[in-house]
């Protein structure tokens, strides 16, 4: 349950319109709900302004539903991470009005268009095409926490010429969120080209020495650019869910 959402419950019960039971049964699970194999968190959009997120990786099919059903009676927007094809599909006979987003693998459960809330730009880059996946878990999750976000895919330093045609676009954006595996050297290149943070995202796409992106991991860590943040490997609702924070500021 949202601030909205409890302001409006409490101004029914002062109109009259709603009973204090009424309202006591709703409010029942405002912090948390036991499902056994789950306890959720009801109380996290107050807290912090967005719903719990489902991460879908190792969950049944059945697990994920479950906790779907329970949080859309008090949210307005349910996020699933990491799930895939199967699963999803069992997820959108019960939720016909989900969206999945096979790419980012990525559900998206939603009762209205979602309000705009950031002051700006996010834009996310990825150097590779197989950078692609993380890039859009990014993408979806700043978007669906009400920002305006744009993307520039396939734009890595081997054709770093690719990435100046886009200069005015990123030299816009407010926050940037750079995807890249490899050598992962592309966040520093973005973050010298602008005075806004980069949140730089590691991917596990890479041959051997890549050490499943340990190496663009490092690498990352170690720019000489001061304006650069990392989040985890293949993290990219992380860097997104920070992008979001940090363009409502």
């Amino acid at each position: 349950m949202d601030l909205a959402s409890l302001k409006q419950l409490l101004g029914r019960v002062a109109m009259g319109d709603l009973s204090v039971e009424d309202a006591s049964k709703k409010l029942k699970h405002l912090s948390f709900e036991d499902l056994d194999y789950a306890h959720i968190d009801h109380h996290r959009s107050l807290r912090k302004g967005f719903p719990e997120v489902i991460f879908g990786l190792e969950k049944t099919a059945e697990q994920i539903i479950g906790i779907m059903e329970k949080m859309l009676i008090q949210e307005k927007i349910v996020l699933v991470t990491r799930i895939g094809s199967h699963h999803a599909a069992r997820v959108n006979s019960r939720f016909p009005e989900a969206v999945y987003h096979e790419d980012a693998k990525m559900i998206v459960c939603k009762k209205h268009d979602i309000p705009q809330q950031g002051k700006g730009t996010i834009l996310i880059v990825s150097a590779g095409t197989s950078d692609i996946p993380v890039a859009k878990e990014a993408y979806l999750t700043a978007q669906v926490m009400g920002n305006k976000v744009e993307s520039v895919f396939d734009v890595g330093v081997s054709g770093i010429h690719r990435l100046f045609d886009h200069k005015d676009l990123i030299q816009e954006a407010s926050v940037l969120v750079v995807v890249a595996g490899m050598e992962g050297a592309l966040p520093s290149v973005v973050a010298g080209m602008v005075s806004r943070p980069v949140i730089a995202v590691p991917t596990s796409v890479g041959y051997g020495v890549s050490l499943g992106g340990l190496t663009a991991l490092f690498a990352m860590l170690n720019s000489c650019s001061s304006n650069v943040a990392v989040v985890n490997i293949d993290n990219g609702f992380g860097a997104g869910y920070m992008a979001s924070m940090i363009n409502r500021i």
